[in-house]
């Protein structure tokens, strides 16, 4: 796609489905994440189209037109028919805003595309455009190149220039012979126009994997830096090496100061092992004494328990004593009152017995 000719005028992101051809009901998704699409404008054809591609493949490439309507058919979803293409696109948004904001657009370019067509057919009235397009109108593809640091270049390849132009050629033969209707050229020119936009997709995608693969580059080199320097370290290391055989001698006796540290501090650890084996042992004596001696808290409270219960029932058994003590004491009165009540009755009986 030329940038010359076409320019964005809207992009915003989506995800992008088409109507099943077959049951004309259900959406297949064009692609598995969300896409940019755009309004583009064509300067030279008056034309207004909605573009979507995804990695080499042009998903959504849609001329508006006048009678095209897009319908919002929830809060982030919207579609529109293009009969064209014989399909109906569908988008989804991640929110109502952009929905809204692509609505409005739409509304916009649709409105813009009317005007174009208004122009045209006056234009149409005066002059046969089947006569009076001339060449310019049939655009070349554009030959994009990546140039790089140094002499690193790629250019799409010959083949491919050598076949739009052949077929560019073809168009113009037709066009100049008045053999081909105006919708039939624009269809040739869309198809055209597609296998560019395909290619330069392709060139875009071989572009940044030169890229990368600078990068790496770039990444090796400086890897084998460090390998390099790395390798003069080593050298100079071994150089001096070399240069210190005399001190074999002293590294030598280093190493057995640290084996005797080496065998004293084994010593001490196997010092702290036994040590720490008393430690468990008096632990062990401990837990015992610990055990022996929840034994017999258990023991003595048993006994209090017990001690408890016998003084209740000695409490109780003095307060039985008490009141049995306290009957006798009452029944020992009444006995010396009824005593008492005897004897004066049989000294009265005496007395009576003697008077008579």
């Amino acid at each position: 796609m030329s940038t010359t000719r076409e320019q964005p005028i809207f992009s915003t992101r989506a995800h992008v489905f088409q109507i099943d051809p077959a049951t004309k009901r259900n959406w297949i998704p064009a692609s598995k994440h969300a896409l940019t699409v755009s309004y583009f404008y064509d300067a030279t054809r008056n034309v207004y189209r909605i573009i979507s591609v995804g990695g080499t493949k042009a998903i959504i490439n849609s001329t508006i037109t006048p009678n095209m309507t897009f319908t919002k058919t929830s809060q982030k979803f919207g579609q529109w028919a293009d009969s064209r293409a014989n399909t109906v696109y569908g988008l989804g948004f991640a929110s109502e805003q952009h929905l809204s904001q692509f609505a409005e657009k739409f509304q916009e370019v649709k409105e813009a595309a009317r005007l174009a067509r208004e122009k045209s057919q006056d234009k149409t009235e005066l002059t046969n455009p089947a006569l009076n397009i001339t060449s310019h109108q049939v655009l070349p593809s554009t030959v994009i190149s990546s140039n790089g640091p140094g002499d690193d270049k790629l250019f799409r390849s010959q083949s491919a220039d050598v076949e739009i132009t052949t077929e560019r050629e073809r168009l113009k033969k037709m066009l100049s012979e008045g053999s081909v209707p105006e919708v039939q050229w624009e269809a040739e020119f869309f198809t055209l126009q597609d296998n560019n936009n395909k290619l330069v997709a392709a060139l875009q995608e071989a572009n940044a994997s030169v890229e990368q693969w600078k990068k790496q580059l770039a990444a090796y080199q400086e890897e084998t830096e460090m390998l390099r320097l790395r390798v003069a370290e080593l050298e100079l290391q071994k150089a001096h090496d070399s240069s210190s055989e005399g001190s074999k001698e002293e590294l030598n006796q280093t190493l057995e100061e640290l084996e005797l540290l080496i065998k004293a501090k084994d010593e001490e650890i196997q010092q702290l092992k036994s040590q720490k084996s008393g430690q468990w042992e008096a632990e062990g004596e401990r837990e015992e004494m610990l055990q022996k001696l929840q034994e017999l808290e258990g023991r003595n409270a048993e006994l209090e328990r017990r001690v408890h219960v016998a003084e209740q029932m000695l409490a109780e058994q003095l307060a039985e004593r008490e009141k049995m003590q306290g009957e006798v004491t009452r029944v020992g009165e009444l006995m010396d009152a009824k005593i008492f009540q005897l004897s004066e009755l049989r000294r009265g009986l005496a007395k009576l017995v003697e008077s008579n």
